[in-house]
Formats: C-alpha cells, sequence, structure tokens
C-alpha cells in the first residue's frame, strides 16, 4: 500500500477505475461489474475510483453496491466533483458523452462551494455510503479560475472538517495538475494518459514537481485508452482511432516485447509505476477477466533487456525511470 501525499489515506499500487461499468461507449450487465469489483478484491486491488459523470451516476451506484458488502475499512474510495447531474426530461442515450445510458440527467459544470458540496452529497447518496476516502476536481480544464478560486478552498474545508481524507484534481492534461502541486496544498493528482509508454508529458514538470512537493500522483489510461493494450489497425489512442505513426510506435514496443518475453501491458503498467512520484496505477476493467489479467500482467518482471531496448531505440526517453526486474507478489 502507498500513502497518498502527507496525510493518512493509503491506496493499492494498482487500482480499479469504475468509468467502465458505468457503461462506458457499450452496456456492462449488473452481474458483470458486480464480479469485476468482487474480483479486484480477490487480487488485492484496495483502491477504488468512480464519478458522477461515469454513466450518469451508473458507475456509483455499481462500485458502492458492491463495495458495501466488505468492511469500510477495507477499501479506499474516491469520487470527483465539478459536474453536478440535473434531470432531464429529454429522451435518448447518453452515448455522445460516452456512455451506453440512458439520457435521464444532464452535466452541470459546477466548481463552486455549493456546489462541490451537493455533488459530494448526491455522490454519497448514490455510492450509499456514509464518507469517500478521496476527492477529485473533475476536468477543470475551462473552469480554472473558479476551480482554484471556489472549488479547492472548498475541498480543503471539507479535508479539514474531517469529511474527506484525501483531495486533488484528475484531468488529461498536466500542466494544470502542476499548478494545482506547486501553487495548493493538494495530497494527489490523478494524471490520465500524460505518462504512458506513448506519452511522458508528465515526466518534465508535474512528476518532479509532485517528488518536490511530496505530492502523490495517481497515473490512469496506462493504455492510452486501448492502443498500448492491443495494438492493431483501428485501435484507440486517447478514445479516438490512432493515427498511423502512434499506432506504428506501439506495434514497435510491442514488437520488443514479444521478443524479450514479455507483453505490452505489463510493461505500460510497469512503466507508469517506476516513477517515484506514482502511488498507484489506476486500470479501467469491465469484467473479472479484464481484472485478473490487469493484475497478472502487473505482478509481471519485464526483464532489464526491455527497457534498454527501447531506450537504445529512442521508444523511451533516457530520463524517464524504470522499474526494477523483482516482481510483485500482488497489488500491495
Amino acid at each position: 500500500m502507498s500513502t497518498l501525499g502527507r496525510g493518512g489515506v493509503q491506496v493499492s499500487e494498482l487500482a480499479f477505475g469504475a468509468a467502465a461499468i458505468g457503461n462506458l461507449f457499450t452496456e456492462v450487465g449488473e452481474e458483470q461489474a458486480h464480479e469485476a469489483v468482487t474480483a479486484a478484491r480477490q487480487r488485492g486491488i484496495r483502491y477504488f475510483d468512480t464519478a458522477p459523470h461515469y454513466g450518469i451516476g451508473l458507475s456509483e451506484r455499481r462500485l458502492g453496491a458492491a463495495l458495501r458488502e466488505h468492511p469500510r475499512d477495507q477499501y479506499t474510495i474516491s469520487t470527483k466533483v465539478g459536474r453536478r447531474l440535473e434531470p432531464t426530461t429529454e429522451t435518448g442515450d447518453d452515448l455522445a458523452n460516452g456512455f451506453a445510458v440512458p439520457a435521464t440527467h444532464r452535466r452541470v459544470w459546477d466548481f463552486t462551494a455549493d456546489g462541490v458540496r451537493r455533488t459530494l452529497e448526491a455522490s454519497l447518496e448514490r455510492l450509499g455510503l456514509d464518507r469517500v476516502d478521496v476527492v477529485y476536481l473533475h476536468d477543470p480544464d475551462d473552469h480554472a479560475e473558479q476551480a482554484f478560486r471556489e472549488g479547492y478552498p472548498a475541498l480543503e474545508k471539507l479535508r479539514s472538517e474531517g469529511v474527506v481524507g484525501a483531495i486533488g484534481a484528475g484531468m488529461n492534461q498536466s500542466e494544470m495538475l502542476t499548478r494545482f502541486v506547486r501553487d495548493t496544498d493538494v495530497d494527489v493528482v490523478l494524471c490520465a494518459g500524460r505518462y504512458t509508454l506513448l506519452d511522458q508529458g508528465a515526466l518534465t514538470e508535474l512528476l518532479p514537481a509532485a517528488v518536490e512537493r511530496g505530492t502523490s500522483v495517481v497515473v490512469g489510461g496506462a493504455f492510452n485508452s486501448g492502443l498500448l493494450a492491443d495494438p492493431k489497425p483501428g485501435a484507440t489512442y486517447n478514445y479516438v482511432q490512432a493515427p498511423a505513426e502512434v499506432l506504428d510506435r506501439a506495434l514497435r514496443l510491442k514488437s520488443v516485447a514479444d521478443r524479450h518475453g514479455t507483453t505490452l501491458r505489463a510493461a505500460a503498467l510497469a512503466f507508469c509505476a517506476a516513477h517515484p512520484a506514482v502511488a498507484s496505477v489506476l486500470v479501467g476493467v469491465r469484467s473479472a477477466a479484464e481484472v485478473h489479467d490487469c493484475a497478472d500482467q502487473f505482478a509481471a518482471a519485464v526483464p532489464a533487456a526491455f527497457w534498454q531496448e527501447v531506450r537504445d531505440t529512442g521508444l523511451l526517453p533516457a530520463d524517464a525511470p524504470v522499474p526494477a526486474e523483482e516482481p510483485s507478489e500482488e497489488p500491495s
């Protein structure tokens, strides 16, 4: 287990991303979602991340239902604020926002202090829990002024009141997260897709700043939305079809992995976990089979010769930390 920032919230080194069980892109059955969470616990995963955005609350409801079967002190859960859900009379689905669910609610951007509290209260109701451990400001890209002026102080107040144990921000970029690390007292930032075998954007400023400040980083999007899990024509990269040059680079990485008797998935997860700022690697999973595969890959040793070759061939920067070769038993 790793501790977030300078507080007391602990997370497992491999974490469960619950967007997929909120019907991300395609439907997931209730039983399948429950089995995925159960498998995660069986494999030692103790950190679960969700958000109101994921399936218009479906992810939170499913995750809460599955976790309520277990003692509350045996898992860590995070959710997010910044998008309030308001009922709507519109019909149709939510696929325009990426989720295969009925469009029963609309999302309203709201990083005000009142919005933060109301959104968290609604999340607790959907989860069926009396508390969450971590709360992130969710994608404040176009709302920076309100997020820093009102949203962040509201989270700081919730932490000081003991309502939540740790606070932070979660985004698909590293620049604003670096500002959160440098200019606020966040415990953790969730950086999705910007520290992977294909994109080391967070390596220049965010990760060094996090080490300097003692702020933890949770890395999401280790597979860049699919390309690093299974590189092939038509595979997605950052949720759109991968450009030809990026696909070619992923295929070259896979070829090196094959040659050294490992998998690209194992290398992708190991790379994310190797940086000293990283407390946990968050993977989105939609079934028990995917959970078991990710846990197996995370525990696998990646040969030192793989890292040497990808550095020598320019597929990985020489200054990017790589892991030791020893495998872990299970996520800790």
